[in-house]
């Protein structure tokens, strides 16, 4: 049997309401939806970073985001109603518009922004239409893209590709010129006329010169990677290792003789990079020629030194037996032109003798009456000895004897004696009248020392560094005295030395100066004397 609803008209009528109910229902949901959604929309439209507008067909803004009203320079919500044409230049936003029209969208296209109250910027623009239901354009959105930033950042990988290539260039440079600086190393060290080797940081031979080759007869190959203990046990070696020691120790022009006929003077510099130590460079000159000319010269002035002291002791002797009246009566007149002579011919034989006494130390024969005396009494009799001379320019010369009784000491007497002597002539010779002489001795640290003190012209700082040296006279006292020969404190300088003692000096120009010397006390110190 077939059911019919007319039967049922109550049912009907019903069920016609409440599908009525339902779509109702619905379509208040899908308001809602819808609503949620334009919010969304709206939140996100407001939120997003990028500047975007939509912009209507005559080229009005309609609507606008946050970011967009900030780059643009308008307040909020001023831009909307306010034609694009303000931020934009006429021709270019024209000729976005037309594009867009025609193409549907614009990707990336880069323009002028001028925002209201801020300088040009570059910006970077996208766009798409925007359609109704009937698919007719009602307007494109619009968003920008700073530039600044990336065109910033595009300026400075630019200028850091430029800096980057500029020190490519430069380290290529610079690795070409190291190469032309090694090689002209290599050629300076290769040609150079003095002997070269060069010690690692472990003290081993990492490179020697052809020069080397021809002092010791060997080979490089044969040299190169020893140590200095190694080179120790080759005998050509040996006279050198002794100097340097097996840690190479700091070496300025000391002489050694590799072989007959062959004297070396050997130097040592610290190779250095910085504070970093790189190794040791020994230079070695061949002073050959120079000891053999020294050599000459030395016999030359002993042999002329000699023969000039015989004609000047008789003529000294025989202006003295004038003086004396040995040989009859002389006048006033007469005396004063002898007395002159003679002391002129004195000076002359203390020159002789200072030459030769400079003959006897290049000779090495300077020492040979070593005996064992108190050094307070032979200071004393020099001291004494200058008292009239010092009387005579106006000075005082003081001697501080030491408190208490100094240890003895093993010397040659009458060196020692010159040595102080030539000390306080300086002293007295320098001072000006009215100035004082103080010489002193005392005892420390194993060492007697001797030191005299003037009030004189002293020295010129430029010119202290050679006052050891021979014939050497600083330019202040020549003014003052033309007599001396220079030789004065270089004799005293060898004479200490050779006593294993050392002397120095301080001084200062217009002040005075001290020099002092010092000698060691020990009993070993006679055998060391013995062998000179």
């Amino acid at each position: 049997m077939r059911f019919s609803w007319r039967k049922y008209p109550r049912i009907l009528t019903k069920m016609v309401e409440i599908e009525e109910q339902s779509k109702d229902k619905k379509i208040s949901l899908l308001l809602e939806d819808l609503s949620s959604l334009e919010d969304y929309i709206h939140s996100l439209f407001s939120f997003f970073p990028l500047p975007i507008c939509f912009i209507s067909p005559l080229g009005v803004v309609l609507e606008a985001n946050p970011a967009f009203e900030k780059v643009s320079g308008f307040e909020l919500g001023e831009a909307i109603g306010e034609s694009i044409e303000r931020i934009f230049d006429k021709d270019e936003i024209d000729s976005l518009q037309k594009d867009t029209m025609e193409k549907g969208f614009v990707e990336g296209r880069k323009m002028r922004l001028f925002p209201k109250g801020k300088e040009e910027m570059p910006v970077q623009v996208f766009t798409r239409t925007r359609k109704d239901e009937e698919e007719r354009v009602v307007g494109f959105f619009l968003s920008l893209f700073d530039l600044i930033k990336v065109e910033k950042a595009e300026f400075e990988l630019r200028e850091a590709q430029i800096a980057l290539l500029n020190i490519l260039e430069d380290t290529e440079e610079a690795r070409k010129k190291a190469e032309e600086e090694r090689n002209k190393t290599l050629a300076i060290i290769t040609n150079f006329t003095d002997g070269l080797i060069i010690f690692d940081t472990e003290e081993k031979v990492s490179l020697i010169n052809p020069q080397v080759e021809d002092f010791f007869g060997v080979k490089a190959n044969d040299i190169v990677g020893k140590s200095i203990a190694e080179l120790n046990d080759i005998p050509v070696f040996k006279p050198m290792v002794e100097l340097l020691g097996e840690e190479i120790k700091n070496v300025f022009r000391k002489e050694f003789q590799s072989k007959e006929n062959l004297t070396l003077e050997v130097s040592t510099i610290p190779i250095l990079r910085g504070e970093e130590s790189l190794g040791v460079l020994v230079i070695l000159h061949d002073i050959t020629r120079e000891k053999m000319i020294e050599q000459m010269k030395t016999e030359f002035v002993s042999l002329a030194a000699h023969q000039l002291r015989t004609p000047l002791s008789a003529i000294k002797w025989t202006l003295r037996m004038l003086l004396d009246g040995d040989l009859g009566g002389i006048t006033d007149e007469q005396r004063n032109f002898i007395e002159k002579t003679y002391k002129s011919n004195e000076r002359m034989i203390d020159l002789i003798n200072d030459l030769l006494d400079v003959t006897r130390i290049e000779e090495g024969r300077y020492l040979y009456k070593p005996v064992r005396t108190q050094m307070e009494t032979i200071v004393k009799f020099v001291v004494d000895s200058y008292q009239d001379e010092a009387s005579k320019r106006q000075l005082k010369i003081e001697f501080k004897a030491p408190k208490k009784k100094l240890p003895s000491v093993l010397i040659d007497v009458e060196k020692i004696r010159l040595s102080v002597q030539n000390l306080i002539d300086n002293a007295i010779r320098y001072s000006k009248p009215g100035g004082k002489v103080t010489v002193s001795v005392g005892y420390a640290k194993k060492e007697l020392e001797v030191i005299v003190k003037d009030s004189g012209v002293g020295i010129p700082a430029d010119q202290q560094k050679r006052i050891f040296t021979k014939f050497f006279r600083a330019a202040n006292v020549m003014r003052m005295d033309t007599e001396g020969s220079g030789l004065g404190l270089f004799i005293a300088k060898n004479i200490i030395e050779a006593h294993g003692g050392r002397i120095w000096f301080e001084s200062e120009e217009g002040k005075g100066t001290t020099f002092s010397f010092a000698l060691p006390v020990k009993e070993e110190f006679g055998e060391f004397l013995k062998e000179l």
